[in-house]
């Protein structure tokens, strides 16, 4: 047994022994496992263990920061289509006072010209029946 523990402790080996049953061979319940491992095996098996779990955490990390990143963009994105919408909207609004203003001033003016030839026409027919002797 010395000489197995020196040889897995020199090589950086691990083994498992069953040791003899303490009663019945028949039953597999009466053999014991016994585990025989380096400790620097043992030592570069948690180091393994804390750098997958350190490369797992990196790896969620970026993943999370990835996903921040594309909700950012979508997000932005609904931003800007809200925005522009708005800014269309607005656009259009404007438009359409200033194209209701132009239509207004132009009826307005039409209308003024009708009622000054209008007007104008009254006072030269007054004007003519003033100025005719009867």
């Amino acid at each position: 047994m010395t000489a197995l523990c020196q040889k897995i402790w020199e090589e950086k080996l691990s083994a498992s022994l069953c040791s003899p049953p303490t009663e019945t061979r028949k039953l597999c319940e009466n053999y014991r496992t016994i585990s025989l491992i380096s400790h620097p095996q043992k030592t570069d098996r948690q180091t393994d263990r804390q750098t997958d779990r350190q490369t797992d955490r990196q790896t969620d990390r970026q993943t999370d920061r990835q996903t921040d990143r594309q909700t950012d963009r979508q997000t932005d994105r609904q931003t800007d289509r809200q925005t522009d919408r708005q800014t269309d909207r607005q656009t259009d609004r404007h438009t359409d006072r200033q194209t209701d203003r132009q239509t207004d001033r132009q009826t307005d003016r039409q209308t003024d010209r009708q009622t000054d030839t209008q007007t104008d026409r009254q006072t030269d027919r007054q004007t003519s029946l003033v100025a005719t002797p009867i």
